[in-house]
């Protein structure tokens, strides 16, 4: 490669005369954007424009002599692919939160130094955590200019899906019934006024749904509520007449999007204005004169608890869900039981084409991940035209992957033999299931923090030794983003948004990876329900979770002589829970692949 003529370099060449002509002498560029998204539309992709690396998560300063990105160790292997030749340097990132960034920039910039950064797209959090270190070192913060603007020519414009409604059956409360919930908790946080900007929860809160964001089926908006009427800020034509005078019954009116900050700064001098400071950017946060609140969105905490008739709708998402697996499986085994040639660019294609079939089908819930062997072993795989293996030989094919539908999100990852499966890689894939099943059956306090749960899906993997690199559980939304919060199962340090509550829907998926050899992860989707007890709440009340995707986790990789017999005993009725739910769903050779993959272990 001629790294001369990189796409990199050469961005960061203009990126480096726009910080010039604008004075500063380094630029701070988040995975963000004026929503503070996970997932970003193309026009606030900056990051990966001009570093080269497309991670769904990480950082990238540039200095006149340097950039770097700062990633965790689930992208270190993609980032040291992708950055190859581009001149920007990986910064492995092994602690949590701002410190490792904020210690690299204040050892290259000296005091008096200017550090840029687009406050739009700066989560309020951060800013502040951000300033601190800066003054310290005498670095300026300046946050009123978006220095990538002039630097992108191909900068792409606001997205222009259209938004549609949620309708019922599967949308079971109303718009009115939910923004008068939220309107209560403002009363009782005492604030007049309301601002949202996370998109998952203005297209929860509102009944609406769009496409602006890959995969997660939102729109590019803000909201500002007050006692008795809202404004939705968006762009123009993405809403019909129709929708419009929805809203408009229900006391929400339409407005450009590009005003949210004027309305913001037009409240009443005595208003008091509720923001969530993780949720919102700092410089939406100036625009307001008043006095400001900061909690986290109350709408968040509503969502994450699904309630019964959602929890319905999601139980049979999960079965045509399942269904859908036992088509691709059924397929997938039998061609290569042929000895025709498959790679990992089929998996996604056949997965998204049997899920297509299924009832209520909307779209995939993120990328498909389909590593075999070595590709396995980087959990944000993802196999592209230009870089895939074929499936040839003998290993384990990690798949994750998961659909939206109007009644439910999935996400699960399975483990697959292909050819014969080694004794060690038998051992790993059984301590991965130990403590998934461990995770699968925990009982605990309601309010529990999630974090306090993750070591129950890692002390078998600890007990050898052994470890992850990410998350064991984040919260799944409901025909929403397949990433949700408050809460978490994660090494995380606590918080008290973090507790777990019934109705909340959590992934369970420890794993482990060994680079350049394979990797180990089986994910099911949990839910927080009652757990009754012979106390009868004594000691509170108690929770546990009930397992809600349905597939068949592969026996054939499993050293059995690891399990007890609780654990086999676990597996087992879970297999028998999928054959009863799937057998009416499937038939023919996905029935019979079916019957095949939920025989008892013992």
């Amino acid at each position: 490669m001629d790294t001369t003529v990189s796409p990199a370099r050469t961005r960061i060449d203009e990126l480096r005369r726009a910080m010039s002509a604008h004075g500063v002498q380094a630029v701070y560029i988040p995975s963000s954007d004026p929503h503070v998204s996970e997932y970003l539309p193309e026009r606030w992709k900056g990051r990966a424009w001009f570093s080269g690396f497309t991670g769904s998560a990480g950082t990238l300063v540039v200095t006149t002599e340097e950039a770097a990105i700062f990633a965790d160790s689930r992208y270190w292997s993609q980032a040291e692919r992708e950055l190859s030749g581009s001149g920007v340097a990986l910064e492995k990132v092994t602690v949590a939160g701002l410190a490792p960034v904020a210690s690299w920039i204040t050892a290259r910039l000296k005091s008096g130094d200017t550090l840029a950064v687009d406050g739009q797209v700066l989560n309020l959090a951060t800013a502040k955590q951000l300033q601190s270190a800066l003054s310290a070192a005498g670095i300026r913060l300046r946050t009123d200019v978006d220095v990538l603007a002039s630097a992108w020519p191909q900068r792409a414009g606001l997205p222009t899906e259209p938004v549609y409604e949620h309708l019922a059956p599967e949308a079971t409360v109303t718009r009115a019934s939910k923004l008068a919930d939220v309107r209560s908790a403002m009363h009782t946080a005492g604030a007049t006024h309301h601002f949202i900007s996370s998109l998952d929860d203005i297209a929860w809160l509102l009944n609406l749904r769009g496409a602006d964001v890959e995969y997660n089926p939102v729109f590019v908006a803000h909201l500002l509520l007050d006692a008795q009427s809202a404004t939705l800020f968006v762009a123009a034509g993405k809403l019909d007449a129709a929708l419009v005078a929805g809203l408009a019954a229900d006391g929400v009116r339409v407005a450009p999007y590009d005003t949210a900050a004027a309305a913001l700064k037009s409240l009443p001098a005595d208003a008091v204005l509720l923001v969530d400071p993780r949720r919102v950017t700092l410089g939406l946060r100036e625009a307001a004169q008043c006095k400001v609140i900061e909690a986290v969105n109350p709408s968040t905490f509503a969502k994450s608890r699904k309630t019964a008739a959602e929890a319905g709708f999601v139980r049979r998402a999960m079965a045509e869900d399942g269904a859908a697996m036992c088509e691709f499986y059924a397929r997938f085994e039998a061609t290569l039981a042929r000895g025709e040639r498959l790679s990992e660019l089929t998996v996604d294609e056949w997965l998204t084409e049997a899920r297509t079939q299924r009832a209520g089908f909307v779209s995939r819930s993120f990328s498909t991940i389909a590593g075999f062997n070595a590709n396995g072993a980087l959990p944000h795989y993802r196999a592209t035209e230009d870089s895939y293996s074929w499936l040839e030989g003998n290993g384990l094919l990690l798949i994750d992957s998961g659909a939206q539908y109007l009644g439910g999100t999935t996400d699960i990852t399975r483990v697959w033999p292909i050819g014969t499966v080694s004794a060690a890689q038998k051992r790993d894939y059984t301590l991965v299931l130990k403590g998934m099943i461990a995770l699968s059956q925990a009982v605990f306090p309601r309010g529990t923090p999630g974090p306090m749960l993750d070591s129950f899906a890692r002390l078998p993997l600890w007990q050898a030794g052994l470890d992850y690199g990410h998350g064991t559980g984040h919260g799944v939304g409901y025909f929403m983003n397949v990433h949700e919060g408050p809460q978490t199962i994660s090494k995380t340090v606590v918080e008290p948004h973090m507790a777990m509550e019934p109705g909340m829907i959590t992934s369970n998926e420890p794993g482990l990876y060994r680079e350049g050899q394979w990797g180990v992860r089986i994910e099911n989707l949990v839910m927080c329900v009652p757990f009754e007890t012979p106390e009868r709440g004594r000691f509170g009340e108690m929770l546990a979770f009930e397992t809600l995707t349905l597939c068949p986790i592969d026996t054939r990789c499993i050293e059995v002589s690891l399990l007890r017999p609780d654990e086999v005993a676990w597996l087992d009725a879970y297999h028998a829970t999928v054959r009863e739910r799937l057998q009416p769903l499937v038939s023919g050779a996905a029935r019979d692949w079916l019957l095949e993959r939920t025989e008892a272990l013992r």
